[in-house]
C-alpha cells in the first residue's frame, strides 16, 4: 500500500484526490465511489467528510483556489485595471489546469476563508481608486462571472490544453453553413485563439467600467 493511501483521511486529501481524478475521468466520471476506490476506503468513510458530492465540489473548489494563491498572491501595487487583469487571468490559468475546471469552481462555496486576503486587497486598490465599495463588490463580481463563463465554453471545446472535442472541426462546420457565410467566417473568431478571445472580452469589460463609472480616477 502506497504512504498516500496509508495517510490519515481528511477533507483536504480527499479534495486533492479527487482533483487528481477530475483530470482523467472529467466532472461526470467523478464518483465518491471512485475516489474511495482511489484512496483504498469504503465509499461510506467518506460521508464523514462530505454529506454529499456538492460538499465535496466546494471543497475541490476551494483547494483550487488555495493552489492558486500559492502560486501568486494578487499584487496590490498597481493600478485597478492591472489587478482586474491579473486577477482574471490568473483564474482562468487556474481552472484551465483541470478537466471540467470551470464547472467545478462555478457555484461552489468556499469552505474557508483562503480568499480573504486576495479580496480584501482587490477591495482596497479598488476603493482607493475612487470607487465606492458597492461598485468594487460588482465590477469583481461581473469579472468573475467572466472569466468562469468563458473558460466553461472553452473547456466545451478543448477540455483540457492539445485536446479537442469532436464536432469542432473549423472547417466542417464552415461547409455545414456555406448557406450562410457570415455564420461559417464567425466560427473560425469564435472557436480559435480562446486565450485573444478572453483578452479582448477583459478590456471590453474594463472599458465598460471606465464608462460607467468615468469620475473613477483612470
Amino acid at each position: 500500500m502506497s504512504t498516500e493511501r496509508r495517510a490519515p483521511l481528511d477533507r483536504r486529501r480527499v479534495a486533492g484526490t479527487a482533483l487528481r481524478l477530475l483530470n482523467e475521468v472529467g466532472l461526470d466520471g467523478l464518483t465518491l465511489r471512485a475516489i474511495a476506490k482511489e484512496l483504498d476506503v469504503k465509499a461510506p468513510a467518506l460521508y464523514w467528510h462530505f454529506k454529499d458530492k456538492q460538499a465535496l465540489l466546494d471543497e475541490m473548489a476551494t483547494e483550487m483556489y488555495r493552489r492558486m494563491a500559492a502560486d501568486a498572491r494578487l499584487d496590490a501595487a498597481g493600478t485597478w485595471q492591472h489587478v482586474l487583469r491579473t486577477m482574471s487571468g490568473g483564474l482562468r490559468a487556474a481552472l484551465l489546469g483541470y478537466r471540467d475546471g470551470a464547472k467545478v469552481y462555478s457555484g461552489s462555496r468556499f469552505t474557508g476563508i483562503d480568499h480573504a486576503p486576495d479580496q480584501e486587497a482587490y477591495l482596497r486598490v479598488m476603493t482607493e481608486a475612487g470607487f465606492t465599495l458597492a461598485q468594487a463588490a460588482v465590477i469583481g463580481a461581473t469579472v468573475n462571472a467572466y472569466t468562469i463563463g468563458f473558460v466553461t465554453e472553452e473547456q466545451g471545446v478543448q477540455p483540457l490544453p492539445g485536446e479537442r472535442r469532436e464536432g469542432y472541426d473549423v472547417e466542417e462546420r464552415a461547409r455545414l453553413l456555406a448557406d450562410f457565410p457570415l455564420s461559417a467566417a464567425a466560427g473560425r473568431e469564435i472557436f480559435t485563439d480562446y486565450g485573444s478571445q478572453f483578452e479582448t472580452g477583459l478590456e471590453i469589460i474594463i472599458g465598460g467600467v471606465e464608462a460607467r463609472y468615468r469620475q473613477a480616477p483612470p
